[in-house]
């Protein structure tokens, strides 16, 4: 989903930003991706388990053409393409384009063979796959459009085009510059000019599983506050540790939809296995570890699982979340006291107001829990009241 998106974007970005839906279709060597879309939104994306070489490799392996394999091949095209075709159906759209060297590749050789062609048409893909079975064999295949290090995986792109084509009822489809790697450059430009998509992942997220915002607003505010206090001493300037807790701050509570009891747990589940566009599988798993243990007793030993360094630092973030969490459990509005957090090594000082504690007794009841749950992965935490100097 996360490549469909991209693909969008890729192609979009190249289009006239003209109004109505599109239909792009991208046919790949493990994939084929369907997007439909409105301008630079996708609406509906799908991303389906065949491409050009995978196909290619199952039924026409040893170089061989036919009627007969073309057919069975399409065949199984026409049975990956079925479960959505209702759906993109339902969805319409104005116009249809093809992005990627495989379509490019097929428009070139259907103008070829009919030089009055100006796109993919149903009647000029038909004329590509009979031009194909009467080949025989792919060194007998003569199409200038098609190169030799494209020729073995052609036949299984041409098929899966044609199947789209005939699904989806397309009259017309027209080739677009742009695809993958344009729309991580545009991805890549959004980030750094406030059109994050992650962002819009993560409030597309709040809403559907029915998030409080003011909680999250509270637990990601104190978060960040505190990161702040031990971002040098415990190497956490790489802007993903503050997109991390942020993110993870605002999604916390999301397993709630799912079942009070664990909901950590189910929060943990959605967040490294949900279709979550603009995120890398590591963002997620990162975000997925913060909120499986942010509450309860920690659950560390798939940390080792997180890519270098935060195989090792996430147990740093981890803490600085559950204590937010643990502040403002009583989900009131009332601002929290200065609080001054110091880091030394695996140990971390937390100092708190004059006679606060003491006015808050099951904070320090939940306090106490705390440093028992942090003992046994190596943390230490001290609670203290009163300045340095009183």
């Amino acid at each position: 989903m996360e490549e469909a998106r991209l693909i969008y974007s890729g192609v979009a970005h190249n289009l006239p930003n003209e109004p109505g839906r599109r239909l792009v279709v991208d046919v790949g060597g493990g994939s084929t991706e369907l997007i439909i879309g409105e301008r630079f939104e996708p609406l509906e994306l799908e991303s389906l388990q065949m491409g050009c070489v995978s196909l290619s490799q199952r039924f026409f392996g040893d170089g061989r053409l036919s009627p007969k394999r073309i057919e069975r091949a399409r065949l199984a095209a026409r049975l990956e393409l079925e479960p959505i075709q209702a759906a993109f159906l339902r969805r319409g759209w104005e116009r249809a384009v093809g992005s990627s060297g495989t379509v490019r590749a097929i428009a070139d050789s259907i103008r070829a063979l009919d030089p009055a062609a100006a796109s993919v048409t149903p009647a000029g893909v038909e004329l590509l796959l009979r031009r194909l079975g009467e080949a025989g064999h792919l060194r007998a295949l003569e199409l200038d459009a098609v190169t030799d290090e494209r020729r073995p995986v052609f036949p299984g792109g041409v098929v899966i085009l044609a199947e789209i084509i005939d699904a989806l009822g397309i009259q017309q489809l027209r080739f677009a510059e742009g695809a993958l790697r344009d729309g991580l450059l545009y991805d890549m430009v959004g980030r750094m000019t406030r059109s994050d998509a992650r962002e819009r992942t993560v409030g597309s997220m709040q809403r559907r599983y029915h998030v409080d915002l003011e909680q999250a607003g509270r637990v990601e505010a104190t978060a960040l506050q505190f990161l702040s206090q031990v971002r040098s001493p415990w190497g956490l300037e790489d802007p993903l540790a503050e997109l991390s807790v942020t993110w993870a701050a605002r999604l916390h509570e999301i397993g709630l939809d799912v079942a009070h009891n664990g909901y950590h747990r189910h929060g943990a589940y959605l967040l490294e296995n949900a279709d979550m566009p603009g995120f890398s599988r590591e963002e997620q798993q990162l975000m997925a570890r913060l909120v499986g243990a942010h509450r309860r007793k920690l659950a560390l030993e798939r940390l080792e699982d997180l890519i270098p360094p935060w195989d090792r630092l996430a147990i740093f973030l981890i803490v600085l979340l559950r204590l937010a969490v643990l502040l403002h459990r009583g989900r009131s509005a009332e601002a929290l006291p200065n609080i001054e957090l110091t880091p030394r090594g695996r140990t971390l000082e937390l100092r708190f107001p004059s006679r606060w504690l003491g006015e808050h007794p099951l904070t320090v009841a939940d306090l106490q829990l705390e440093i028992g749950y942090l003992r046994p992965e190596g943390m230490r935490l001290r609670v203290f009241s009163g300045s340095r100097t009183g």
